[in-house]
């Protein structure tokens, strides 16, 4: 991960990026005490205090192990990781680590944990449930994230209490729009953070995008660099992002919200 260019810009905060990760929804691992090697889980969903439900094959090695540990739970630790949704030399652009203890849920507490994950996704996998698979709940103590923003230690009210950011969802789809689909655009803002002699060799590509601003990666040779360009106010809807997209290109501004992907 490169180091941003303008450290004046203002970013959400650590609690607030770790929500928002979270939210994403990227891949995990668990990694367990004495276990020398990490598990995926077949699909996990992480609560607003860091507490992550994790969804694993009946007989799984993991599954028995937690059964037999001390209490019927073991000290364990996920790993979040977040991953640019267009295709970057180094993709990925946040580490969250969420530290607790890990249990397996009885049928009947892992039928509503099932049925509280579906009312944010839905995932035909979770009908094997009881039949070939079962629940692990990780108990958060605390958090640790690791971002071209910065690190930072979170406690579990810290997640709690910060909201993903109002983009988050969109986000993937728009970076890919911008990415294929606005030559010009991605030109007219690589004219604002490349010199001139530099731009022949330089590629510039969509990194991430929030309420505060966008951010660019700039692969030059061997070597990238990440720069935020900031906006002047906090955004929170797609219309608004196309406005400060359009500001920050040099453009004249036109409502275009309608015309990218979750635009109003």
């Amino acid at each position: 991960m490169g180091h941003l260019q303008d450290r004046t810009a203002p970013v959400p905060s650590p609690a607030e990026r770790a929500r928002t990760l979270a939210t994403r929804s990227g891949t995990a691992a668990i990694l367990v005490s004495g276990a020398p090697e990490r598990a995926a889980p077949v699909l996990h969903h992480v609560h607003p205090d860091g507490s992550t439900v994790l969804f694993l094959p009946a007989g799984h090695p993991l599954l028995c192990a937690v059964e037999r540990g001390r209490c019927g739970e073991l000290s364990a630790m996920i790993e979040l990781t977040d991953t640019a949704p267009v295709a970057l030399r180094r993709p990925v652009r946040g580490l969250l680590w969420i530290t607790g203890w890990l249990r397996v849920l009885g049928l009947r507490q892992a039928r509503r944990a099932a049925l509280e994950i579906l009312t944010h996704h839905c995932d035909d996998r979770l009908l094997d449930l009881g039949h070939g698979a079962g629940l692990l709940r990780l108990h958060p103590e605390f958090a640790a994230l690791s971002d071209a923003e910065g690190t930072g230690w979170l406690a579990p009210a810290d997640l709690g209490a910060a909201e993903p950011d109002p983009l988050c969802q969109l986000e993937s789809g728009w970076l890919r729009h911008l990415d294929q689909c606005c030559p010009g655009v991605l030109g007219a803002l690589a004219r604002q953070v490349v010199r001139p002699s530099d731009r022949a060799r330089a590629l510039v590509r969509p990194l991430g995008v929030d309420r505060l601003g966008l951010r660019l990666r700039i692969e030059d040779g061997e070597r990238e660099r990440d720069v935020r360009l900031p906006f002047p106010r906090p955004i929170t809807n797609p219309a608004q992002l196309a406005i400060e997209l359009q500001r920050l290109a040099g453009r004249p501004v036109v409502t275009l919200g309608s015309r990218l992907p979750g635009g109003a």
